[in-house]
């Protein structure tokens, strides 16, 4: 009869469970940022002041800090302040965005339910995506006048390929395993694609969002130095001509903030829509091993 195992090799030992988030920790990184960001504006204040830069250079963080504060004391509806001119180019951002996301998504959609589609378009995508965006600007700001509507179509083209590369790409991703066990079951193309195509490629698909939220911003505001009437475009070149750096440096803050706000919804959708994929697989494997 074969000895017994001992009692530590014969019975598993049991997974080590998960470590729960620390909040102790996220609040040490914030606190450690903060005081990085305060650490670094007053490195800045203090060199202008050390090594007298002159204001139209380099202004003083105080210069900037009263410009941003002269500027959202005004009146939502006054033309010189920045409320105003942020209101527009936020609306442009956001119809731009959304009408070049959901065109790139959309023929994404098509390219992965008609392969042959892609050989059709890959030469004109490829052609298309090569153009230089700021060069064809103005031609644009000619073809739709100085509204609104330029901006969109601007924004549209920087946002457009983003969605369509990525989202071209996760369709792809899709685990062919997966495929031919909906195909054994009798499953039609679009419960295919509903149930394995697509959720493999929100990933890609969330990341050809937050890669087209940046260039958003940054098409706004080369259709509006290119030409427009209203606008934080049109507000940072009034105050360079005005050799107003601190009130230009303002208004980069706040487009940071739009940058940053517009990021931090695309993250919270993602993190709603996606709550079954961890949030850092590398350090998901280190705790199941």
């Amino acid at each position: 009869m074969a000895a017994a195992l001992p009692a530590s090799a014969s019975m598993p030992s049991p997974a080590p469970a998960k470590r729960p988030p620390r909040p102790k920790l996220r609040v040490g990184a914030r606190m450690g940022s903060l005081l990085l960001l305060v650490a670094l504006l007053a490195a800045w204040e203090a060199g202008v002041h050390i090594f007298h830069v002159p204001r139209f250079l380099i202004p003083r963080v105080s210069d900037i800090a009263v410009a941003l504060w002269r500027g959202l004391a005004t009146s939502p509806f006054a033309k010189d302040g920045l409320w105003y001119h942020s209101g527009i180019t936020l609306m442009e951002i956001l119809l731009g965005f959304l009408a070049g996301s959901a065109v790139g998504l959309a023929i994404g959609v098509l390219v992965s339910q008609m392969p042959k589609l892609e050989t059709i378009l890959e030469p004109y995508i490829a052609a298309l995506q090569s153009l230089p965006k700021v060069a064809v600007a103005p031609i644009i700001v000619v073809w739709l006048g100085f509204g609104v509507s330029s901006k969109v179509a601007i924004i549209c083209l920087l946002t457009f390929f983003p969605v369509l590369v990525t989202s071209i790409a996760g369709f792809k991703a899709v685990e062919t395993d997966r495929i031919d066990l909906l195909r054994s079951l009798s499953a039609t193309p679009w419960q295919i694609f509903r149930k394995a195509k697509f959720p493999s490629a929100l990933p890609y698909i969330f990341a050809g969002l937050n890669m087209a939220a940046a260039f958003s911003v940054v098409g706004a505001i080369v259709g509006e130095f290119v030409g427009a009437q209203s606008g934080l475009g049109v507000l940072i070149l009034q105050m360079e001509a005005q050799m107003d750096t601190g009130g230009s440096f303002s208004v980069f803050i706040v487009l940071s903030v739009i940058g940053i706000v517009l990021t931090a919804i695309l993250r919270r959708i993602q993190q709603r829509v996606l709550h079954w994929m961890p949030q850092d697989p590398a350090r998901e494997r280190t705790i199941n091993v």
